[in-house]
């Protein structure tokens, strides 16, 4: 995970992003290594469903789907994704409404708080497996600012 303020290009540490309220962790990308720390955070944050997203080039309707969460927005409840492969770009404004760019790789475990004001974009690869984490679907839905 690579993170920097977006208005002045410093980098930003892992201790910087969890004092921002930013969970970030790394963790090995076959099941056999992620599955049991993801079922410790369900337990712990009470997030009760899971799945798999995939967006790459092939994903129908590509295009209109980025578009829904590349305005700024937030949720209701976390917004939880563990990176197996591809690339993505969060936009997240901090506690005091500067922007910070955090992008993810595989490996990459992020939460993004809820009621967090963000944006997320595909890389250029355009391509991104994810596994998510909900309290409970419908507090996903995006709240534009």
């Amino acid at each position: 995970m690579k993170a920097h303020w977006l208005e002045e290009d410093t980098a930003i540490g892992p201790e910087e992003l969890a004092e921002q309220g930013v969970y970030n962790a790394r963790i090995g990308t076959r099941e056999l290594l992620y599955q049991s720390p993801l079922d410790e955070l369900k337990r712990e944050k009470g997030y009760v469903e899971q799945d798999v997203v995939t967006l790459a080039p092939s994903t129908p309707n590509l295009e209109a789907i980025c578009a829904k969460y590349v305005d700024e927005h937030h949720h209701t409840e976390d917004e939880v994704r563990f990176v197996l492969e591809g690339e993505g770009i969060f936009d997240i404004r901090s506690t005091e409404d500067r922007w910070m760019r955090v992008r993810v790789e595989p490996g990459d475990l992020i939460i993004v708080p809820k009621d967090r004001h963000h944006r997320f974009m595909l890389t250029e690869t355009k391509t991104i497996r994810c596994v998510r984490l909900f309290q409970d679907q419908s507090g996903w839905t995006p709240v534009y600012r």
